[in-house]
């Protein structure tokens, strides 16, 4: 008898030691990857084509905030221009009116003001970046620009989300190309690129970013023009990393806040 009251209790000993951690080590438990929704939209200064010169940016803080996108690649962005407005920033009007934070990237003077790229992001901005494109002596046109900024998702994951706006002309568009690419090399982080890269996904520059970067469509929807769009020249692609994954692209048909459809693809970060 003594026996099996020793054993039974040295089974409910066992018992209470293990659910207190005592007779085995959990491993930390794992971050649960993270879900985020990603835009690109050259704008077209908030101006709708259909408006004459009438500047609309609650138009395409409309457009932004149906969808709700974590980030926004935004192209063709005015601040404190004669035509959209003295003293009227564009970038901040936009992170405004969607409560998200702002990094713009001046690519050229213009009309008094700056005109270039911006980033949209519902996350703290950690760090940013300017990245001047250059072009070609021989083949003038006007200068782009980069604008990159580092982020930490609530998984405590930090991604680096771009946008960029390359030239109209081929040799300088993979002078661009190449000139972002070894700006990200130096880092580890995955890498998300939104954009208006002015070529189709036969050109020459689409095919050298295909190398080092996956785009989010394979067959992607026509962005260019609003009505009866033939042309895909939008895109949002990443960097190759075992850390990132992309899909489920959408091309939204808002035919009134620019000449451009936006885009819209989500991702996986693990």
């Amino acid at each position: 008898m003594r026996s099996l009251v020793f054993s039974g209790l040295l089974v409910v000993f066992v018992h209470l030691f293990a659910s207190a951690g005592v007779m085995h080590k959990p491993g930390k438990p794992g971050r649960k990857a993270a879900r985020i929704k990603v835009m690109t939209y050259n704008i077209h200064h908030c101006n709708p084509p259909s408006a004459g010169d009438r500047i609309d940016v609650e138009a395409i803080a409309k457009v932004i905030n149906a969808e709700k996108p974590d980030f926004v690649a935004l192209q063709e962005v005015d601040v404190n221009t004669e035509r959209s407005g003295k003293g009227k920033n564009q970038a901040r009007q936009l992170a405004a009116l969607t409560g998200m934070n702002f990094y713009f990237s001046k690519a050229i003077d213009h009309q008094g003001g700056d005109y270039g790229v911006a980033v949209l992001s519902r996350y703290p901005i950690l760090d940013s970046m300017r990245i001047a494109l250059p072009i070609h002596p021989e083949l003038k046109e006007e200068n782009r620009t980069l604008a990159a900024v580092t982020v930490q998702l609530p998984n405590r994951k930090k991604i680096i989300f771009a946008s960029t706006h390359l030239g109209l002309k081929e040799p300088n568009r993979v002078l661009q190309a190449e000139t972002l690419l070894k700006h990200f090399q130096g880092t580890e982080l995955p890498v998300i690129l939104g954009g208006d890269f002015n070529a189709t996904p036969d050109s020459k520059v689409i095919a050298y970013l295909d190398q080092y970067f996956v785009r989010t469509c394979s067959a992607c929807g026509f962005t260019i023009p609003v009505e009866n769009p033939d042309k895909t020249i939008d895109f949002i692609m990443y960097r190759k990393s075992d850390l990132l994954k992309g899909g489920d692209t959408r091309v939204i048909n808002e035919k009134y806040a620019s000449d451009h459809l936006p885009v819209v693809a989500s991702f996986t970060i693990n």
